[in-house]
């Protein structure tokens, strides 16, 4: 163990919720096993932060140029992302330099694998070098078709990627479905393969069985040492195994938990529809306004996540009936600005999560055994629940008309068919499933703990 303290590992994450998270619940596995973890992260993301325990993962802040409004601030995404590397890479690089002569420099860097300039930092200053995606394989691999020249961005009906059921166009992350509206986000991630030939290793935020024939199909084709690690959700949803680890410990927003779990405490097994989509997706004011009315019709109890720059969009008839104390509704239904999302899924009363498919709540969704509702506004939702409606099969994918709107009904039947149906019953089998399969993987001799096991060896004894 002496050996393994004196490894110290450097986790750069990109500056944003979603992939914050799983780097830094890896990294508090990499603690668990005696490895030291330093996770960099932006100045001003850094400051915006709600800090919690985060497991003795040592928490360090760079400039990247924008320290005072981050993006939103910048002049475009592309000059953020261009002072990110610039600024950013030049600070890391100085960070790197700077614990050259402590007691514990670097002997690895592993980042986000949508900023791969950090890769080249990290071969420079001779260090061991290990991207990590935080998005699924299966669409890791559409992108890494597409930079090779072996999927088009303009695409017919259909399309056909290794180790996948043949997808539609709807099916495609958007923006390689639609790369003419996100070109800067397209090239950002097909840069992540610029050069992965470089690096020594490829974390995976999955687990073998739940995409196994695309990480079989990676193994066969990439000479880089590739590995699942997941799913890197706090431990104490899964294995329970690393002491304190209760929660993500970083959160841009303050989750009102004790409303939500009392509120939830009143309600029984199975009987709420729980809403969330994440921290980034924005929904337009008419898909807010079926989704708010598909929940009323429902007739079922539900919670739904509003962030506050979302709020204006809720129809002002729901909102009245939402807080007259007259109304049936102030029981039926609970919004709040933030929630702790883990423990509003692990709970019992939550039977179905109606989710805009990112991967992070997807993957929480899969482990928590929590059957889903798809409501996919963009990236890599749209692969998501895809996968999760056609090859998990825990869940239905909301089907748009032709504005691209999910209607009222067609939201309340995906629900009802999801709590009270014939095939949602398969689907919580399927869920309860996936829920086991997710424990295993991470549990002592599990598929990803040997994985884990296999590359901290690899750093204390190389």
């Amino acid at each position: 163990m002496e050996n393994v303290c004196k490894v110290h590992v450097l986790v750069v994450p990109f500056p944003a919720q979603g992939h914050i998270n799983p780097l830094l619940q890896f990294s508090k596995r990499l603690v668990s096993k005696g490895i030291k973890v330093t996770l960099a992260i932006n100045l001003f993301t850094a400051k915006s932060m709600q800090a919690a325990e985060t497991g003795s993962v040592e928490i360090e802040s760079f400039s990247d140029g924008c320290d005072e409004g981050g993006m939103a601030k910048a002049e475009s995404v592309d000059a953020h992302l261009q002072s990110f590397k610039t600024v950013g890479g030049e600070n890391l690089t100085k960070l790197i330099e700077k614990r050259k002569s402590s007691e514990y420099p670097f002997k690895c860097v592993i980042h986000d694998s949508i900023i791969p300039w950090v890769l080249d930092i990290t071969k420079e200053a001779g260090l061991v070098a290990a991207p990590f995606y935080t998005q699924c394989c299966s669409v890791n691999v559409i992108y890494y078709q597409a930079y090779h020249g072996l999927l088009s961005t303009v695409q017919g009906p259909t399309a056909s990627v290794p180790g996948m059921p043949v997808l539609e166009t709807r099916d495609l992350p958007s923006f390689f479905s639609n790369s003419e509206a996100y070109p800067s986000m397209l090239q950002l991630l097909l840069d992540q393969f610029s050069n992965i030939d470089q690096a020594d290793w490829l974390l995976f935020n999955t687990f073998d069985k739940l995409e196994n024939e695309v990480m079989n199909w990676i193994l066969g084709q990439w000479s880089t040492r590739t590995i699942a690690v997941g799913p890197t959700i706090p431990s104490k949803y899964l294995d329970n195994r690393v002491e304190g680890d209760n929660d993500y410990s970083l959160n841009l927003f303050k989750p009102d938990r004790h409303t939500c779990i009392d509120w939830l405490n009143t309600k029984k097994t199975g009987t709420v529809v729980y809403v969330s989509f994440g921290s980034l997706a924005s929904l337009g004011e008419e898909q807010m306004e079926e989704i708010s009315w598909g929940l009323r019709n429902s007739n079922k109890y539900f919670l739904w996540v509003v962030r506050g720059t979302e709020e204006h969009k809720l129809p002002s008839d729901f909102r009245d009936e939402f807080t007259s104390t007259s109304s049936s509704l102030p029981d039926k239904g609970l919004m709040v600005k933030w929630c702790p999302q883990l423990e509003v899924l692990a709970h019992p009363s939550v039977g179905c999560f109606i989710t805009h498919c990112g991967w992070n709540s997807t993957i929480e969704g899969l482990s928590l055994g929590v059957p889903m509702v798809g409501v996919p506004q963009w990236s890599d939702q749209t692969t998501d629940a895809k996968l999760m409606e056609d090859v998990w099969r825990v869940g239905l994918r909301g089907k748009v008309d032709e504005k691209g709107v999910i209607r009222r009904e067609e939201i309340e039947d995906c629900i009802r068919e999801v709590t009270e149906g014939e095939r949602g019953k398969e689907m919580r089998r399927n869920a309860e499933n996936w829920k086991v399969l997710a424990k295993q993987a991470v549990d002592e001799g599990g598929s990803s703990d040997k994985n884990i096991q296999d590359f901290v060896n690899s750093l204390v004894y190389n």
